[in-house]
């Protein structure tokens, strides 16, 4: 049986079974959007563009050929590695309390994330998913810094495309996703926060730690 790709099982993936939240663009005036439109040259569109594509191909292979979630999950970590910014997107999921945690708990935690992301991908690309993605060639100026990227995923039995957008960052790394939009809104750090802080509340960062381990163990058992 095909599964199709609805747009809850993609919301479901974006915000990691955690509660959604919504993030508001600002608007940019038609003068301003172009302005930030120049500053983006086709070569660092194509840059922006690069990791989000190989992260794609990345997950049509280990949808294809990867018969568990190890398989999927080790097929997949270093595209994820590559196209995400996780230190980055951590920090702005924790919070302004992520300055105050100790660097043995900010390596425990990251390790965990990373762990926890990649794991969520291996369990929502199944071979049955067979998810079809598309990737638009042109980037967008985001408002608040960097550039979007426009991207789909959909089922190839006629599902519905849902829309995901890439937040990409330039820095020391190359372009890195620092957020994942659904629908040009619903912000995965922002779906994250409430998650994440109710978990620093009431264990600290080792709470917070276990708590995405334990996720990743049930997206990785089979």
């Amino acid at each position: 049986m095909i599964c199709r790709f609805s747009p809850k099982v993609t919301l479901s993936f974006l915000s990691a079974c955690l509660l959604t939240g919504s993030v508001a663009l600002t608007s940019l005036s038609p003068a301003a959007l172009a302005d930030a439109a120049d500053v983006v040259t086709s070569a660092d569109s194509a840059a922006a563009v690069a990791p989000v594509t190989a992260l794609y191909d990345a997950l049509k292979v280990a949808q294809k050929t990867g018969k568990t979630a190890q398989q999927r999950a080790t097929m997949i970590a270093p595209a994820v590695d590559h196209a995400f910014d996780l230190e980055a997107i951590l920090r702005r999921s924790v919070g302004v309390r992520y300055n105050s945690l100790s660097p043995s708990d900010r390596t425990r935690l990251l390790g965990s994330f990373r762990q926890f992301t990649i794991a969520h991908y291996a369990a929502s690309f199944k071979p049955q998913a067979q998810a079809a993605f598309t990737v638009s060639p042109q980037t967008r100026p985001n408002p608040t810094g960097g550039v979007i990227v426009d991207t789909t995923i959909g089922g190839t039995d006629g599902a519905e495309a849902v829309p995901i957008d890439y937040i990409m960052t330039n820095g020391a790394s190359g372009w890195r996703i620092t957020d994942v939009l659904l629908n040009a809104h619903i912000s995965q750090v922002a779906a994250q926060r409430s998650d994440f802080g109710g978990a620093l509340s009431q264990g600290g960062a080792n709470g917070l730690a276990d708590h995405l381990d334990d996720k990743t163990a049930h997206f990785l058992h089979d």
